[in-house]
């Protein structure tokens, strides 16, 4: 009995002095209630017979118990302390008999107090699996819409009412810009339940919108369409398939030769064998020398990467963008310009005209050239990107992951010589979240790249912006802007601890920002993309 009240004095001295006294409400209200049990300090040792009041009984049931081995007012019992008296009523309070067991009893005490008592080995043990007790009751709790446990009460209301507002047709909500409660600030947990139920809204209106286009393998914004072809390869692993984008060679020719190119690019599918994944060769919406590189491009494309997610459940890390001769020329503008939305991308036989390769820092890259091919000096631009690529990665060791092959003897046509950039592209998974960002604007301009975003007038060719995160603290350096905004995650930093944003030098803000709907919302609604979803987002400016 002794060892036993020991134990369990050890197991609650441990959650009311070790673990954050929020997690241990019950241990403390056992120590109050049993000052016999109080502990000194850090973890202590059993010290010998715990007394009780209320003296020794004759055959008297127990009443109370606290574990197995814990205690009440009363007197003692053999497997238990309880009140009433000793004897062989109390024989079995606790652990079912007088036989010692191993370890220590573990009381969590936290905000759920359904949590089973567990004997365990020792504080290490009782720790691990509180946590993962709570964890489990904090889930329960999310997705029953409750508002316990340790969840604010402001943030729980907040969730209840996007449940609500979700209910409502999609055509007769409010903006949810002006509601109260999209601009409440939420906890993490409840942040998180706020994506899975704003995802799945968005995803439900796109099935409903967009089967049409789908099935007819047509994208049409505005006055330029995007026809494509699929190509279903290997099996699907879990987490999705890989999307390839494979744009065909052509350009400023007749459509028939154009329309020829397409053709060979859905063949190069079988050729090129990318791993588990769907090849989609799109028809490219004119008949052009950029023509993968003008305006209608980027939101066609988009459109196409969230249709694919959507409907053939794609994952969404792993999106790769090829091309061959003017396809290449698509390939070498749209892989930087859109970085953020590639895992990594292939350039064969194109020419990247004016386009620079900073942007590249967070994606897998593959130049292949004809060593022979000399038009447009193909093969020279190549060796130079590779320079540069080379150069770029000794400055900076963690980005710029590249693969440069200038294929001596070869033409134009490499005969499949560069199929070796399609396991090398696979090889990379999107991170969406980078801890740097290099961001320059050339000939697509663009208002956001990963978690930046600027307005659509300070969208101009050449501005450049370098961004960071260190600990918690964001540092932008940019001469060519003065005002941005920064969309923000858990995934960057600690949205429950302040941060702070220094603007070239200059510190512009230090505290705590809200994860919000609103800001959910907006991000969501914008890329339309599951993977990429900011919890918050800060504007600053250094005028």
């Amino acid at each position: 009995m002794t060892r036993r009240l020991s134990e369990a004095r050890e197991s609650l001295c441990y959650c009311s002095v070790m673990r954050p006294p929020t997690l241990c409400r019950l241990a403390a209200l056992v120590l109050a209630a049993c000052p016999a049990l109080a502990c000194d300090s850090g973890v202590n040792e059993a010290d010998g017979e715990v007394s009780q009041s209320g003296g020794t009984g004759s055959g008297a049931a127990p009443t109370n118990q606290v574990g197995s081995g814990g205690s009440a007012s009363g007197g003692s019992a053999s497997g238990g302390v309880a009140s009433g008296g000793q004897g062989s009523g109390a024989s079995n309070a606790a652990s079912g008999g007088s036989s010692e067991e191993p370890g220590i009893t573990c009381i969590c005490g936290s905000e759920y107090p359904d949590i089973p008592v567990l004997r365990v080995e020792d504080a290490d043990a009782c720790e691990v699996y509180c946590a993962e007790q709570e964890a489990e009751a904090r889930l329960n709790a999310e997705g029953s819409g409750g508002a316990g446990g340790n969840l604010d009460d402001a943030s729980s209301a907040a969730l209840l009412a996007l449940q609500e507002w979700l209910e409502d047709e999609p055509e007769t909500r409010t903006a949810l810009e002006v509601e109260d409660f999209a601009q409440t600030p939420l906890t993490q947990a409840d942040s998180a339940a706020a994506k899975t139920l704003l995802w799945d809204d968005r995803a439900t209106q796109i099935r409903a919108s967009r089967q049409s286009e789908v099935d007819a393998k047509s994208i049409t914004i505005d006055d330029a369409t995007l026809k494509y072809e699929t190509v279903l390869l290997g099996a699907e692993p879990e987490g999705g398939r890989s999307l390839f984008i494979s744009m065909h060679g052509g350009g400023s020719a007749p459509a028939e030769t154009n329309n020829e190119q397409w053709q060979n690019q859905i063949l190069l599918a079988d050729s090129y064998a990318p791993q588990d994944a769907l090849w989609i060769a799109p028809r490219a919406p004119t008949d052009d020398w950029n023509m993968w590189f003008k305006d209608h491009i980027v939101p066609l494309f988009d459109r196409l990467i969230t249709n694919m997610i959507v409907f053939e459940g794609i994952n969404p890390g792993k999106v790769y963008l090829t091309g061959y001769s003017a396809g290449g020329d698509g390939v070498y503008q749209l892989g930087p310009t859109l970085a953020d939305r590639w895992a990594a991308a292939a350039m064969s036989a194109g020419h990247p005209n004016d386009m620079t390769p900073v942007n590249l820092r967070n994606i897998g890259f593959a130049i292949h050239v004809g060593g022979d091919d000399t038009a447009f000096d193909r093969n020279l631009v190549a060796a130079e990107w590779g320079a540069q690529l080379d150069a770029l990665q000794a400055g900076d060791p963690e980005g710029y992951s590249h693969q440069v092959q200038v294929h001596a003897g070869l033409p134009h046509w490499m005969n499949l010589a560069d199929q070796p950039s399609i396991p090398f592209v696979q090889s990379f998974e999107r991170d969406p979240f980078p801890s740097k960002v290099i961001w320059k604007q050339s000939t697509l301009l663009e208002t956001r790249f990963y978690w930046l975003q600027i307005e659509p007038e300070a969208a101009v060719k050449d501005v450049e912006v370098v961004a960071t995160i260190e600990g918690q603290t964001i540092q932008v350096e940019s001469t060519d802007l003065s005002t941005l905004r920064i969309r923000l995650s858990d995934e960057m930093l600690d949205l429950d601890q302040a941060l702070a944003v220094q603007f070239n030098g200059a510190m512009l803000f230090e505290g705590i920002v809200p994860r919000t709907i609103v800001a959910l919302h907006a991000t969501l609604s914008e890329c339309e993309d599951p993977q990429v979803v900011y919890l918050a987002q800060l504007s600053v400016s250094a005028n």
